[in-house]
């Protein structure tokens, strides 16, 4: 299967189950344009979706492996119950995750390419009188998308534009949703226009969060600094990951509040790096921070060495290049 533009290609079929009546259908592979939706269906009117993004990785002896997908089957869990969804059963979804990944086993690509694995839910039921009240309906599918090399140009330094404002309703930001996505794409793509800002980092009243699609991290010699977990942002898997393993390095790692007053204070530090964690490219350098129509090179401006290298162990444990010590690697074949 030839490689395309990061998740646009996808497999030919998917599986899927759906809820209705009190209760899931038995999971079933299905081709992957096969969805059809009543236009009245709640999800096109009231946003009651979410999704998940994880991804199966080929390994030297041709085995697969799923990363750390229990935390992912219990964050589309929690997101579902945020969204008064239908209770998802973990067993069932992690069941059917496994089911589909290794049907198309022989289409995970080696490295540096993967294999993305998006677990959707979506309220389906038809009535657009419920604006105030849950789907009583829903669908459960997962698809699978084959990826190569995120940084296959190498792996530019972001330039990032601090906005005084929230990516979404802060009670919301735990949830992975897609009206969160919706609602940071105006002012990432103003912030392109005006000032060639790859990302927007939102900081609302000053409290430095995340970006449209990422967490944020910076590090200051030994530490690394990143907003502590609460509802207003995604907590991030590969976040969780990066900072497990710089525990394991003994780095310090602070879980705290971090204010653009200190960020833009450490930023512009010789050595200092930052980095956006996520899923697709595991970690990001972060060159230019751009604050009240000032710009801050962080730490020269270059990719840093710890991100990178933060970056290559954990994609070390991924690939089968380095011990799996914290058990975070599902064999499916």
């Amino acid at each position: 299967m030839k490689m395309a533009a990061f998740g646009t290609v996808f497999t030919n079929e998917m599986i899927l189950s759906r809820f209705e009546n009190n209760s899931w259908s038995q999971p079933a592979v299905v081709a992957t344009d096969s969805i059809s939706l009543h236009p009245g269906a709640h999800v096109l009117h009231y946003a009651s979706t979410c999704f998940e993004g994880m991804k199966a990785f080929r390994h030297a002896d041709d085995s697969v492996h799923i990363f750390r997908m229990d935390k992912n089957v219990a964050r589309l869990q929690q997101s579902s119950e945020l969204l008064a969804l239908p209770q998802i059963d973990a067993a069932m979804l992690s069941s059917m995750i496994t089911e589909i990944v290794r049907r198309y086993a022989a289409d995970v690509p080696m490295p540096p390419g993967s294999m993305y694995i998006r677990p959707t839910h979506i309220g389906t039921e038809a009535s657009i009188g419920k604006a105030a009240a849950p789907s009583l309906s829903s669908l459960l599918y997962v698809l699978l998308s084959p990826v190569g090399d995120y940084f296959a140009g190498g792996a530019k330094a972001l330039r990032l534009l601090l906005e005084d404002n929230a990516r979404c309703a802060s009670h919301m930001g735990m949830v992975k949703s897609g009206g969160n996505y919706a609602s940071a794409l105006q002012p990432i793509m103003k912030a392109r226009a005006a000032v060639q800002a790859d990302q927007v980092l939102f900081c609302p009243n000053g409290d430095v969060q995340e970006t449209g699609a990422a967490n944020f991290l910076l590090i200051d010699g030994n530490e690394i600094i990143t907003k502590a977990l609460d509802s207003s942002f995604l907590h991030g898997i590969t976040r969780d990951s990066i900072l497990t393993l710089a525990r394991d390095r003994g780095m310090t790692v602070s879980e705290r509040e971090l204010t653009v007053d200190e960020l833009l204070e450490r930023a512009v530090k010789p050595g200092a790096e930052a980095a956006l964690s996520g899923t697709a490219a595991v970690l990001t350098p972060v060159g230019t921070l751009i604050h009240a129509g000032k710009e801050y090179q962080v730490g020269g401006g270059i990719a840093g060495t710890t991100t990178a290298s933060l970056r290559q162990a954990l994609n070390d444990i991924q690939w089968g290049r380095a011990a799996d010590t914290h058990g975070w690697l599902t064999k499916v074949s």
